[in-house]
């Protein structure tokens, strides 16, 4: 075989294949992200390809995050997962010993690219005039927002709606147990994710509230017209990080680590927090969020630490098993 002839062959091989070399990433990502994804996948894939010379398919799994990092933990092999809460990435390391124990520090802001609060959707003109966490409560008014066991957005609308009110209350532990198991009555249902939560409210028609991240609300406003919808900011609310790391154990196996890691370094850069702010996330880079600011109503954003002592206490104390989440949900059913 002259050599030549190999090289044809080798070069129309090459052709009909449609790449020398290619790559794949599965990023595992919270229920609502998909369409923020859908944008930012194709932007990476192609400066890859100018990059490495390599082509690359980003695909994309969406759930709530804290069944995402479980069915990883059940052998999902994702190798990034892009979270709405620092547990569920936490979890890989504590239940799983996937990621090392210092996967924060790899990436600024905590491996936090983005950030958003919570927000409340309603009908177009208010009716209800909501305006703040207390309005929640009123007999009056029905709640849609997803199941905090299953959800990070749960999780936050429900600790949002905690550290608001503790606040307000002065610190009075008493007072906040009873406003949030009011609160937690209004709810009419709770859905296993922030996605379903949208659909029970937009398609079904049900609840005068729907309660999910800031960028959900604005996303569905403009999806559905802002004729139909308004969206209300609450003066003081939670800070909610979206964490992101890429999952040591699954690229070394699967051969990903150097475009894992380029990939999330990539949601940092101008580029990309722009495409955030399209989104409606607000982000760490300050001429990308200048360029929005009057999307963005000022807020005073109070943080898990601050509040709860961190995420292990505050899923140890509120969400576990007869925790008082469940003591809340009890004591509702009693009145």
């Amino acid at each position: 075989m002259n050599r030549k002839w190999l090289k044809g062959w080798v070069l129309a091989t090459l052709v009909a294949t449609g790449s020398a070399s290619a790559a794949e990433l599965l990023n595992s990502s919270y229920d609502i992200s998909r369409e923020l994804f859908a944008e930012i996948n194709p932007v990476f894939e192609k400066q890859w390809k100018k990059e490495s010379g390599e082509d690359l398919t980003i695909k994309q799994s969406h759930a709530g995050s804290s069944k995402q990092a479980l069915a990883i933990l059940q052998g999902l092999k994702a190798d990034v997962v892009t979270y709405n809460q620092v547990t569920d990435v936490q979890i890989l390391h504590d239940r799983g010993n996937l990621i090392p124990a210092d996967w924060q520090s790899r990436l600024p802001n905590n491996s936090s690219p983005y950030y958003s609060t919570m927000a409340f959707l309603v009908h177009k003109g208010n009716p209800k005039n909501i305006r703040d966490w207390n309005d929640l409560v009123r007999d009056d008014v029905k709640l849609v927002f997803p199941n905090p066991k299953t959800s990070g957005n749960g999780r936050y609308t429900y600790l949002a709606a905690w550290g608001a009110t503790n606040i307000a209350d002065g610190g009075d532990q008493k007072k906040t147990r009873e406003w949030m198991t009011r609160f937690l009555q209004n709810v009419a249902v709770f859905d296993v994710g922030g996605r379903g939560a949208t659909t029970s409210f937009v398609e079904r028609g049900l609840g005068d509230v729907l309660i999910s991240f800031e960028s959900e609300v604005n996303n569905i406003q403009k999806q559905y017209g802002a004729d139909k919808y308004d969206v209300i900011v609450p003066p003081v609310d939670i800070l909610a990080e979206f964490p992101v790391a890429w999952v040591d154990r699954n690229v070394e196996r699967n051969g990903t680590e150097k475009v894992a890691k380029a990939y999330l370094n990539f949601l940092y850069t101008p580029e990309a927090q722009q495409i955030f702010t399209r989104y409606h996330y607000r982000v760490y880079d300050k001429a990308a969020m200048d360029a929005v600011k009057s999307q963005f109503p000022e807020v005073k954003l109070f943080n898990i630490e601050d509040q709860f002592g961190g995420w292990e206490k505050v899923m140890n104390e509120h969400f576990s098993t007869n925790g008082i989440l469940d003591q809340l949900l009890a004591e509702g059913h009693k009145i």
